[in-house]
């Protein structure tokens, strides 16, 4: 009776197919995580990268990227390079020769645009094996943002209006915030009272702006007290802020009461100023008793 391989001798064998499958050769390709971010109309690299070989002879091998969009199914074919000739279906879409023998797949894009986010597939083939890789490109816009005014001369308990815009940003999502530092107390505090933020809208191309206002009604107290508007977007390395300062005035009446009380000894409510000049101790100019020039 005839017998096969000891089993044991057939382990690694089976262990082998269970691993790479009956038509590959441990062929892998490598992508940068799950999601790539790339700024509106900068240039693009896809990474895509080979593992398993130290060299490629790239006139046995070909490669095929594909773009899926968000709001749609259909994959687009990209570029793809088969037995040493290239085809580019995107404009500029380009895959290094030098760097892909040695293990480099990757896609370069220039000029990206916001149409163009979606999911990416890259498609190797070292015949007669196979790997694919796909990831998410997020296409992003930083805010362009500003404030105004960012100085503000403002009578006592009148009131000013700041406004901070932020425009030509994408995603959608974005916040805007204000703080407060006073001289008083020298930190920046965020505050919530008088603050009116418009909902964003989109322009024709696709783009977004917001706008938030701050409404302030100073005392004296308030003079040069600084107003930080700060835009937060998921584009930004860090926040962008913009500050404000408030010079705040006394009211003409009450300018010219403190400086006829400051010009001279006696009650503030016996003293008042007519042109230049100030009166005591008088209910109206007929019994006035004492006449001297106002210190302005």
């Amino acid at each position: 009776m005839a017998h096969g391989p000891p089993l044991l001798l057939l382990l690694p064998l089976l262990l082998l197919v269970l691993r790479f499958g009956t038509g590959s050769s441990g062929l892998q390709v490598e992508m940068a995580g799950t999601t790539q971010k790339v700024l509106l109309n900068d240039n693009a690299t896809i990474v895509c990268k080979i593992h398993g070989y130290h060299h490629l002879d790239i006139t046995v091998m070909g490669i095929t990227w594909y773009r899926k969009h968000q709001a749609s199914a259909t994959e687009v074919k990209l570029f793809e390079f088969f037995d040493n000739h290239q085809m580019i279906l995107r404009s500029g879409a380009h895959v290094s020769e030098r760097r892909l023998q040695r293990g480099d797949a990757s896609l370069q894009l220039p000029g990206v645009q916001l149409k163009e986010a979606g999911e990416y597939r890259c498609e190797v083939v070292v015949t007669p094996y196979k790997a694919v890789g796909t990831v998410n490109l997020e296409v992003v816009a930083y805010p362009v943002s500003s404030l105004s005014p960012e100085q503000a001369m403002v009578k006592e308990n009148e009131e000013q209006r700041i406004l901070c815009m932020a425009s030509r940003f994408y995603p959608k999502n974005i916040t805007i915030t204000w703080k407060k530092w006073t001289p008083k107390d020298p930190r920046y505090l965020e505050i919530s009272e008088g603050i009116i933020t418009n909902s964003t809208t989109e322009d024709e191309d696709g783009m977004f702006r917001v706008t938030s206002y701050l409404m302030v009604k100073p005392s004296l107290e308030d003079n040069m007290t600084v107003y930080q508007c700060v835009v937060w977007h998921e584009s930004l390395p860090t926040s962008q802020s913009h500050n404000f300062t408030l010079i705040v005035t006394v009211s003409e009446t009450e300018g010219l009461w403190s400086l006829c009380h400051a010009s001279m000894d006696g009650n503030r409510e016996d003293n008042f100023c007519l042109g230049q000049h100030c009166y005591q101790h008088c209910s109206n100019l007929s019994n006035c008793t004492t006449l001297v020039i106002c210190t302005f």
